[in-house]
């Protein structure tokens, strides 16, 4: 996924199907509007079918979709943007040595 693909909605087929969390554009139907949620493609349990699942279910009521519920999806924004990464780590100063002590 490049970071350019990031805010564009991209049709369902062409979503990663490895366990990745994922904004989702759910379908009109007779139960509400369109809604956005978060997912990612897992098996149900001990079950080997595989379906998305919204990520805040709760493990004993799983909210599942099927592919025809969801019409889009797009990459979810990074953590941290690759720009910012490489001076995260270099911009910290050299912290002091322990002396007489475990530090805590």
């Amino acid at each position: 996924m490049t970071e350019s693909q990031y805010g564009q909605w991209q049709r369902m087929k062409t979503a990663p199907r490895d366990g990745t969390r994922l904004l989702v554009l759910i379908r009109e139907s007779e139960q509400g509007p369109n809604e956005v949620d978060v997912v990612r493609w897992a098996s149900l349990g001990k079950s080997s079918e595989e379906c998305w699942i919204s990520t805040d279910s709760d493990i004993d009521c799983l909210i599942q979709y099927a592919d025809a519920e969801l019409a889009f999806w797009m990459p979810l924004p990074s953590a941290m943007p690759k720009l910012r990464a490489p001076y995260a780590a270099s911009g910290l100063p050299e912290p002091p040595p322990e002396v007489g002590g475990s530090g805590i």
